[in-house]
């Protein structure tokens, strides 16, 4: 994946992800103008927050297709496909706030046992994805402002995947950058 260094794809992607939910509720809203920087591979997340409440969270930990497209189908996934919530409906879009995270390249860890796994992450800077028994979870940086102890962290992370443990599991690391609205 090419990493975008400029600021400005935030709001580019911000404007993209709120069009493709207005669109699919039915909504008319201004196009977002076309960016050739959408074009290159990335891998992001769409989180939408109501009253600061999580309201759906779809995203891709790799960077298969166009940032453009991969952004249009996680945004429409959080307000329409996220399994613990209703979809969301366009009486509610004025309330609810977007934030697009893009992810770097996932980063394999060596490790020997949990506490070592455990000693590797970074608080608050670390993406974790944990592989495992035809199994995978991921929690995005952003949920180390719940679950700030890492063992705590992981935990939660083993119980999302349904892994009882971290025998024959893999980890990967990654980072984010974050644009809200």
């Amino acid at each position: 994946m090419l990493l975008l260094p400029d600021t400005e794809l935030g709001p580019t992607l911000l404007d993209r992800a709120r069009h493709a939910i207005e669109h699919e509720l039915g909504v008319k809203g201004v196009s977002p103008a076309e960016d050739l920087r959408l074009a290159n591979r990335g891998a992001t997340f769409v989180t939408l927050r109501l009253s600061g409440d999580l309201r759906g969270c779809i995203g891709s930990v790799r960077a298969q297709r166009a940032l453009g497209d991969d952004v249009v189908v996680n945004a429409i996934g959080a307000a329409t496909r996220d399994p613990r919530f209703l979809p969301v409906e366009a009486h509610e879009l004025n309330d609810i706030r977007v934030e697009v995270s893009l992810l770097s390249e996932p980063q394999f860890l060596e490790f020997a046992d949990e506490d070592d796994l455990l000693a590797q992450l970074r608080p608050g800077i670390d993406g974790l994805m944990l592989f495992g028994s035809c199994r995978s979870a991921t929690f995005l940086p952003q949920v180390w402002e719940q679950l700030s102890d890492p063992r705590d962290f992981l935990d939660a992370l083993l119980r999302k995947g349904g892994l009882r443990s971290m025998q024959n599991v893999m980890a990967a690391t990654y980072t984010v950058r974050k644009w809200r609205e």
